[in-house]
């Protein structure tokens, strides 16, 4: 039974885990949303891959990236992707879970396993994608950039959620290289998954502890340090 497990036994007790690309499948929504953004702006589309290497990052550096202002200038492209992202994306995210991700939650916390969530959005995104997800109950921690002093991939986050989760025995999952050097600067091990936003390569080239090509392979990691 779920209350004679051993949490000696599993690989970490407490995941912290990535939002986008991880959890939720809107890779391609942001995408979307982001060259919606430049076209309303009058600009060209950007390369698709150069969006997604930007996700996870706080959206004024990723979109001041793409448009070239900085973060300080690209407060109008932010609002625009705000504005967008409410009315295109938000009304779906409970059907974009990746297949496994509530189920495996759920056989996590029968585990014993601690879960925070850590993203790259401002706090209000985070708990707002959360909560559309139907992923309150499995979470005990919710952490967006603002939240902390410094985003991915500085160590801020993981550190604040393994202060608030009082577990510092944490695996960081994440699809993006911000997330592997994330939980290198923080002293702790990774999974990095490559069905998310980045290249296979790029995940890999990151150096993450382990890499799972789905969910159900980090749920197998996280409970016995194997995929």
């Amino acid at each position: 039974m779920a209350g004679d497990f051993d949490r000696s036994r599993v690989a970490a007790k407490a995941l912290l885990l990535d939002l986008d690309g991880t959890l939720v499948d809107t890779p391609q929504a942001i995408v979307d949303v982001t060259q919606a953004t430049l076209a309303a702006l009058g600009m060209k589309p950007a390369d698709p891959q150069a969006i997604r290497d930007t996700i996870g990052l706080p959206l004024p550096v990723a979109l001041g990236q793409l448009i070239g202002t900085g973060p300080i200038g690209a407060a109008d492209a932010v609002e625009i992707y705000r504005v967008l992202w409410r009315a295109q994306v938000t009304p779906r995210i409970p059907n974009l879970l990746y297949p496994g991700v509530r189920e495996g939650l759920a056989e996590l916390r029968s585990r014993g396993v601690r879960l925070a969530v850590v993203t790259g959005k401002a706090q209000d995104g985070a708990d707002s994608t959360v909560d559309k997800a139907g992923l309150r109950d499995l979470v005990e921690v919710v952490l967006g950039y603002t939240s902390v002093p410094n985003p991915k991939p500085a160590p801020d986050l993981a550190l604040e959620a393994v202060k608030r989760l009082g577990e510092a025995d944490a695996i960081v999952v994440g699809d993006a290289t911000h997330d592997i050097e994330m939980a290198r600067a923080a002293g702790l091990r990774s999974i990095g998954v490559i069905y998310g936003a980045q290249p296979e390569a790029a995940v890999r080239a990151a150096g993450p502890t382990w890499v799972a090509r789905t969910f159900p392979e980090v749920v197998r990691i996280a409970l016995t340090g194997a995929i």
